[in-house]
């Protein structure tokens, strides 16, 4: 008899104190503190692809770009180095002349749009990376880990549903994230006037989600890794 009140103490104070670690978890400040994290992450894996020159020269090979346009190999380079300089802080690119291809007046101002949406990721890269790295200090400092376990919950969930979404719908999904981001039609590019998009195929734009969305989901479990490793230790 003894045993068993022994055993329904240890339950009850089992469950209450699970509720309560729940309950610590989903605090404001938590909440917060992940959202910041899981836009840097987002943020950082969208510099780290836009810097991936590599992805982008796999795929002039494998989905036969030069073969497609004409174009040498050499030449593609050069326009896509362009395009990517023109939208890097760091590129150096004010203005955006492409070597090979003349430009519409819409389409300068899509590039234009384009460039400023890329600005404002780097900026947020660094901005909620300093935030984020100062909340979680904070946070460690009073071993509170919930926002670190919320933080991977995001970055496993989000990616996960986007990811899904995109292999199985990807041409709904592309229209939809344009009609999102730009208040007009000028992503529709006409060959004859904008010939660049002949370099610019589908399927690379989609490799180019994959991997911002591998890169998130590689962070979540880097920081769910992270968080049961502090949870053994403290």
């Amino acid at each position: 008899m003894r045993r068993r009140k022994k055993e329904q103490r240890k339950n009850r104070y089992s469950d209450s104190h699970r509720d309560s670690v729940h309950r610590k978890t989903l605090t404001v400040s938590n909440l917060a503190v992940a959202l910041i994290g899981f836009l840097f992450l987002v943020s950082v894996s969208v510099v780290l692809v836009l810097n991936l020159r590599g992805l982008y020269y796999f795929d002039i090979g494998y989905l036969r770009i030069s073969e497609t346009t004409g174009l040498s190999e050499k030449e593609i380079r050069e326009n896509y180095d362009t395009l990517i300089d023109y939208n890097l802080v760091t590129g150096g690119v004010k203005n955006l002349e492409f070597p090979s291809f003349p430009m519409s007046e819409n389409g300068r101002i899509h590039f234009g749009e384009v460039k400023r949406i890329f600005l404002v990721i780097q900026y947020m890269f660094v901005i909620c990376g300093v935030i984020w790295i100062a909340g979680l200090m904070r946070k460690l400092f009073r071993k509170d880990y919930g926002s670190l376990k919320l933080l991977a919950l995001f970055s496993f969930a989000i990616p996960a549903v986007l990811g899904v979404l995109a292999s199985l719908y990807w041409d709904a999904f592309f229209e939809t994230f344009h009609k999102l981001f730009f208040r007009n039609d000028y992503w529709l590019f006409d060959p004859v006037t904008d010939p660049v998009i002949w370099i610019l195929p589908d399927a690379y734009f989609a490799h180019c989600a994959a991997a911002v969305l591998i890169l998130v989901l590689f962070g979540g479990a880097l920081t769910g890794g992270i968080y049961r490793s502090l949870k053994k230790v403290f």
